[in-house]
């Protein structure tokens, strides 16, 4: 992610979340005190579950802020992972209230003297609480989905199970204002269920992410269709794929011809590279690892003599014949264990064709009592 995209993703998830903020203030406090006044403990349960949510604001803008810090040598992947821990410890709290509420309201139900009536007034409250709810949910997840914010679409899932359990205190309390007093804290019960059940799936997901893993099969496989559609690629292997903030990161190895030139080869990995960048919104950084074979099966190439002792080598081989010239150029090709060469000579005015195949004749047969040399080639340039 460039620095201006990254700074664009700083401002809008601290907007969207001092919004949040704002919202829950009043709410909060409009839930209180009705509850309260008005006798429905459902009512004060959901506004403590609201105030819970100005922590939870709190805790997302300080992840914002750490997680959108631009990458350093303490940190050479950035900073993401910081909303990844945070929505953790999130996800945590809220499953620690849900699970306060839900105790709090199966006590009161053991007294049924604590059982009170509520008021009509905690209905509006209630109601208002509904669209408030639904709003910041469509807000924030509408930010999050452009931003790929992992902490603000959780937050914004948090949001939307305070909609839905803001419509079961409407359904408790309006069933004890019609006759059933137990509806107020069964409401209460269920709600507090609900909000371990959605604390416990954020931290979950959040979790996966820090033990690195995978994207999902589907997605796996779309990009494994768009790298095998790339001209140049032959095969890939070991492709693995891990979250970082919301955002996905991609390890491939790409198995392309053997005999090609390495800025070629670079080149298909570069348009790999910008293929999965640009085609996949998730993907935000790719590492590409050029093979000319199947490195995961065949690994025969790792004790194989380096440049620099086979072109000593190959030198002195060429030294040692009579009628040659030191050659032009010495390509290596690492290949099935054995090392193919092919070599450039120039070619001398008063040298007959007979004489350049008998040098290099000797050439190969001197190089292949070398085992570990392979097909060997010799060109000669032409004459103009």
């Amino acid at each position: 992610m460039d620095i201006e995209s990254g700074e664009q993703r700083k401002i809008a998830g601290k907007r969207v979340t001092y919004t949040s903020i704002i919202v829950n203030t009043l709410l909060s406090a409009g839930q209180l005190f009705l509850g309260i006044v008005g006798n429905s403990q459902a009512l004060v349960a959901d506004g403590i579950h609201t105030l819970s949510d100005l922590t939870t604001d709190a805790l997302v803008l300080y992840a914002i802020w750490q997680g959108n810090k631009e990458a350093d040598d303490d940190h050479p992947y950035g900073h993401g992972r910081i909303e990844t821990a945070a929505t953790v410890f999130l996800g945590l709290l809220l499953a620690f209230v849900g699970l306060a509420i839900a105790i709090n309201a199966a006590l009161r139900l053991t007294v049924p003297a604590t059982i009170l009536t509520p008021a009509p007034i905690t209905l509006v409250m209630t109601v208002i609480t509904i669209f408030s709810k639904e709003g910041l949910f469509r807000y924030t997840i509408r930010i999050a989905d452009r931003y790929k914010s992992t902490i603000l679409r959780a937050n914004a899932w948090h949001h939307r199970s305070d909609a839905i359990s803001s419509i079961v205190v409407l359904i408790g309390i309006g069933g004890s204002i019609m006759g059933l007093p137990y509806f107020d804290a069964l409401a209460a019960i269920v709600l507090g269920t609900m909000i371990v059940r959605m604390g416990l799936l954020l931290s979950w997901n959040a979790l996966k992410e820090l033990i690195d893993t995978a994207l999902s099969h589907e997605e796996v496989e779309t990009i494994r269709q768009a790298i095998i559609n790339t001209d140049g690629v032959i095969d890939l292997h070991m492709l693995r794929s891990r979250l970082m903030g919301g955002r996905a990161l991609i390890d491939v190895h790409l198995q392309v011809d053997g005999n090609i030139s390495v800025s070629e080869g670079h080149q298909i990995s570069e348009c790999v590279r910008q293929r999965l960048i640009n085609n996949f919104e998730s993907v935000d950084e790719v590492l590409v690892h050029i093979d000319p074979e199947n490195d995961k099966i065949i690994m025969a190439n790792v004790d194989l003599p380096l440049r620099s002792e086979m072109t000593t080598l190959i030198n002195e081989t060429i030294a040692g014949i009579d009628g040659t010239t030191p050659a032009e150029k010495i390509t290596l090709h690492y290949l099935a264990g054995s090392i193919n060469v092919d070599l450039i000579f120039p070619t001398i005015a008063d040298t007959t064709d007979e004489n350049r195949q008998r040098v290099a004749r000797e050439i190969i047969e001197t190089l292949h009592q070398h085992p570990y040399i392979g097909n060997i080639e010799i060109f000669y340039h032409s004459l103009h």
